[in-house]
């Protein structure tokens, strides 16, 4: 009976809680019309509250990518997707997803094409696409548990690394869910920029373990690794980094079904650990190239319980270590000013189908020293076909 409740996650729980289908372990779907493209359409609105103004949003010690903020006060679309799938022959499977953001912008979140024939569980993917690293970075917006990602995700990785380029995985023939995987990429998101050694300025290596441990018990580790060079990366602020920025992600879900079964009750722990190892020279506005060598890290726990068919709540407490980058980085964004960064959220949610569901949450953040009381209300509504989510 191996495997019987990752599968169980894998294909069919969060058809309770939460918009999905039909998915392989490695994020490829088997859409129920061979060559017809499945088309699906996330629609995701939110009203936010801020006792402090998001404009102005930073995290002390810490250079922000651009659109890493909480988002803007009011009313917004949040993050909606238009999405089509489909196989393209035999060999070939294709994906590509549209974004809106709340600002107006839109980009091209995915657009791969994966081999579904090389054999002794290999799978090739092709294009753009969420990179495989940690739990939470290949997760689309509109599947996480909370409204906003981790903090750690946040300033470590720009909310989520996505880039073009390669990917390789093996899933080992073992009882033991073993899957090993390496990319190699363009290297123009944060923490890379600049598409360094001419278009090949990151590569990624990840391996992701997992097991029953009995009918109602499951649990998945993971170590990765990311490795992304820099020319003349630019933050939300305008400041400017050349150098190496390596990232170490260690992560671990564990989940609970009773019997397998997660209509009524289930419960979902996962935790992630990050940390970032930067060497080059950092440009504040207005300043002049210094060297600039840190290790900062971040850490996140998120509890989420299914009390009843529909019904979830959940926990979360995420905080950053800045690494002090010194006197010579006064006044900049490197500055930590002596504060630890931390954040605790609490969220309640209703599933009205596996299509739509309604959250509230609550966010006391102390990224920045003063403490900004944040209130979030959101819908999530999906039309037409869509991939389930992986375990």
């Amino acid at each position: 009976m191996k495997h019987i409740v990752l599968a169980t996650w894998i294909t069919g729980a969060l058809l309770t809680t939460g918009l999905s289908t039909n998915v392989n372990a490695a994020g490829a779907g088997q859409p129920s019309n061979a060559f017809n493209p499945e088309i699906s359409l996330i629609l995701n609105g939110t009203y936010a509250q801020f006792s402090r103004d998001p404009a102005n949003y930073s995290i002390a010690g810490f250079p922000l990518a651009s659109g890493s903020d909480p988002g803007s006060r009011g009313f917004s679309i949040g993050e909606s997707e238009l999405g089509l799938r489909a196989n393209i022959d035999p060999d070939w499977y294709g994906v590509f997803t549209f974004s809106m953001a709340n600002d107006g912008t839109s980009s091209v979140e995915n657009a791969f094409v994966q081999n579904t024939n090389l054999g002794h569980g290999l799978t090739l993917r092709l294009g753009r696409f969420f990179s495989g690293i940690g739990y939470l970075n290949e997760q689309h917006s509109h599947t996480w548990d909370f409204v906003d990602t981790a903090l750690a995700y946040r300033a470590l990785l720009g909310t989520q690394y996505r880039d073009d380029g390669v990917q390789v995985r093996w899933l080992a023939p073992t009882d033991l869910f073993v899957e090993v995987g390496a990319e190699w990429l363009r290297g123009d998101a944060f923490p890379a920029g600049g598409a360094a050694d001419k278009g090949r300025g990151t590569w990624t290596g990840f391996v992701h373990v997992g097991d029953d441990l009995d009918d109602s018990n499951s649990w998945r580790a993971g170590l990765s690794y990311l490795s992304a060079d820099a020319v003349k990366r630019k933050t939300g602020t305008n400041d400017l980094f050349s150098g190496s920025s390596d990232i170490v992600i260690a992560d671990f879900v564990w989940k609970w079904a009773p019997n397998g079964n997660p209509y009524k009750h289930n419960f979902k722990f996962q935790a992630e650990y990050l940390q970032s190892n930067n060497d080059g020279l950092f440009t504040p506005v207005g300043g002049s190239a210094t060297a600039y060598s840190a290790t900062p890290s971040g850490w996140y726990a998120q509890g989420i319980y299914q009390f009843m068919p529909r019904w979830r709540v959940g926990l979360r407490h995420d905080q950053l270590n800045p690494d002090n980058a010194g006197a010579a980085y006064s006044g900049t964004v490197l500055d930590s000013l002596g504060h630890t960064p931390k954040r605790d959220s609490a969220m309640l949610d209703y599933s009205n189908s596996e299509f739509s569901r309604v959250r509230l949450q609550y966010n006391r953040d102390q990224s920045r020293p003063q403490t900004d009381n944040q209130w979030f209300v959101q819908y999530i509504m999906s039309l037409g076909a869509h991939g389930a989510h992986i375990f």
